[in-house]
């Protein structure tokens, strides 16, 4: 599979919406959250029963459970829509933490350009294996080489773990 290689220019475009879809996912965590504290307090005070139709607060249990259901959807399609389907990747912890990673091309190898919510422009980069820990600043002469002087499909796919 060939992956694309995105150029700093490319991925500095899309922050801003990147910056909009971890908004909306914090929102719905917001919401699954708050759907969630009231399904246990229904738990807590009818146990199994909560489910029984003939159940006062039945009709409430069923509302947060969709409602729950709802955000869990809306948080997963967001993430397919605005991060996965774009060739974006989270590295670990990334959706907890507001990390995305760009596969790009540098003196022939990938690595990933690194972005962080709240950092209005990339300004770092890692190497596969790096992770956040092994971010390095980006030089001026890495930003007008990465992503442009390599073929994506001439270098080896196996460094990408997604």
């Amino acid at each position: 599979m060939t992956r694309r290689a995105f150029t700093v220019e490319e991925a500095n475009a899309l922050v801003p919406l990147l910056e909009g879809v971890f908004q909306s996912i914090a929102s719905m965590k917001e919401e699954a959250r708050a759907h969630a504290r009231r399904l246990e307090v229904l738990g807590l005070l009818w146990g199994n029963a909560v489910a029984d139709e003939d159940n006062p607060d039945y009709h409430e249990y069923l509302r947060h459970r969709r409602g729950y259901g709802g955000s869990v959807s809306e948080i997963e399609r967001l993430v397919q829509d605005g991060i996965v389907r774009r060739g974006l990747r989270f590295p670990m912890g990334g959706i907890e933490n507001g990390l995305i990673d760009f596969p790009t091309t540098y003196e022939g190898r990938w690595v990933y350009l690194c972005w962080r919510i709240g950092e209005g422009t990339l300004r770092y980069w890692h190497e596969t294996d790096g992770g956040y820990a092994g971010r390095r600043r980006i030089t001026p002469e890495q930003e007008q080489r990465m992503g442009r002087e390599d073929d994506p499909a001439a270098v080896d796919d196996e460094t990408l773990d997604f």
